[in-house]
């Protein structure tokens, strides 16, 4: 295993530990699990003279609780959240072992080093850097640490809400992944504030034909007609249609660039490499992400399935199903695998004060812009308990970094003085929200 500076911020070197853990989760049920990476998270919680629970539902699927007393019982309480889980990694893929936490270039490399083991460990050294110096928040503060995001929830966040919903007791806001981050607008920094997040719908659509030998003229071909039904998707342009947040977002980036009244995609193309995944946001996807078909070269096959990982804007669940139905034509079915809820929340409040706050205490005049993320996090399931979720892991990022192309991405990897800044800022905010 790569060798680490001895003298490795603690934030970094928590995260570094977490990566080493590999919990790669295929979906589905297929997944190494969390266990090891939960009892590291424990341990550190206790150490801090936390009580701390867990909850298995599924074996090794497990999840990780504690409560910090606040010293005003009657407000309610703040849930920070993380997961343990990461999607898989091909090794051969990447310049660095993904699971050996390697430090290069002043930065921490391998699978979670962004989504979102880097969070945890922020979460975690932020907790400690009050406990240790014997302060406490003025509400309770719940940690929550969750197994199988990266597959919904199905396993984790859904069934911890299911069964420990005390865990959550008394809380009425929580904050986790995916916001807090900064972007480059132009030539001028800003920070992301994630306040909603798409509603998510996975389909399978599956064509059925007559199974036949290679050689033939064959007019019935289910890999032919499921390959036209996923080219027509896959290249759907969908038009822009604005929520509440994305029509501030882009406000506030015209106002930003002195471009105001321009398209919201031009807006978006002035984030430069954050562009792709914040257009995203702006209208539905339909991205083909597998396909199945046949088992021999020779044989036509009599059925050929593909996946599409369907992102839509809250509450156009069903107009989007409608329209699917249209593009990929009568002859290949759609079967809705599954499917979570899309959220917003306003930009305002005492919680969204705070945040921009901590930001603007230690990075000074730099503005925070509200975004609707296209992507999900556990926030949906703590939603079900009346939980307003945000996405707030506050990292101060360089220019070409492309930070949100390494969600998911290869060579995964985040700069070191980017997580002992978000550990600066959490702690800022838990002394202050």
């Amino acid at each position: 295993m790569p060798a680490t500076p001895s003298d490795l911020p603690e934030v970094a070197r928590v995260a570094r530990d977490l990566i080493r853990f590999d919990t790669t989760n295929h979906g589905g049920g297929r997944a190494a699990g969390e266990r090891e990476a939960a009892e590291y998270v424990g341990a550190y919680l206790e150490a801090l003279g936390l009580a701390v629970d867990y909850y298995e539902p599924i074996p090794r699927r497990t999840n990780v609780h504690a409560r910090i007393p606040g010293k005003n019982p009657g407000r309610p309480a703040l849930v920070l959240h993380g997961h343990l889980d990461v999607v898989p990694a091909i090794a051969g893929d990447w310049s660095v072992d993904p699971f050996a936490g390697e430090i290069r270039d002043g930065m921490l490399w391998g699978r979670g080093a962004v989504d979102m083991k880097d969070m945890d460990a922020m979460i975690l050294t932020a907790v400690a850097d009050m406990l240790r110096a014997g302060e406490q928040p003025d509400r309770d503060i719940v940690l929550a640490f969750f197994a199988d995001e990266e597959n919904g929830g199905i396993e984790g966040s859904r069934l911890v809400v299911r069964d420990r919903p005390e865990w959550f007791s008394g809380a009425s806001e929580a904050i986790s992944e995916v916001g807090g981050y900064s972007i480059h607008v132009d030539d001028r920094r800003a920070y992301l504030l994630q306040v909603g997040e798409k509603a998510l719908v996975w389909i399978r659509l599956v064509a059925t034909g007559r199974a036949g030998h290679g050689s033939s003229v064959h007019d019935d071909n289910a890999v032919t007609r499921l390959g036209e039904a996923v080219a027509a998707l896959g290249r759907t342009e969908w038009p822009v249609d604005l929520t509440p947040t994305t029509r501030e977002f882009t406000r506030m980036l015209g106002d930003l660039t002195g471009a105001a009244g321009e398209r919201p995609d031009a807006l978006a193309l002035r984030t430069g490499a954050a562009a792709g995944f914040l257009r995203s946001t702006l209208r539905t996807t339909t991205n083909p992400t597998g396909l199945t078909a046949g088992y021999k070269h020779n044989v036509i096959p009599d059925r050929a399935e593909a996946l599409i990982d369907v992102r839509v804007l809250p509450g156009t669940e069903e107009a989007a199903l409608a329209d699917i139905r249209r593009i990929v034509g009568e002859d290949v079915a759609i079967e809705v695998v599954h499917t979570d809820i899309g959220l917003e929340v306003p930009f305002s409040g005492d919680l969204v004060d705070a945040m921009v706050a901590a930001l603007g205490r230690h990075d000074p005049g730099v503005p925070v812009i509200p975004y609707l993320m296209g992507g999900g996090t556990d926030n949906k399931a703590l939603a079900a308990l009346g939980i307003a979720g945000y996405g707030f892991a506050p990292l101060r990022l360089p220019a070409d970094l492309d930070f949100t192309g390494m969600f998911h991405g290869v060579d995964e990897r985040v700069p070191v003085e980017s997580l002992v800044f978000g550990r600066r800022v959490l702690g800022d905010l838990l002394r202050t929200c």
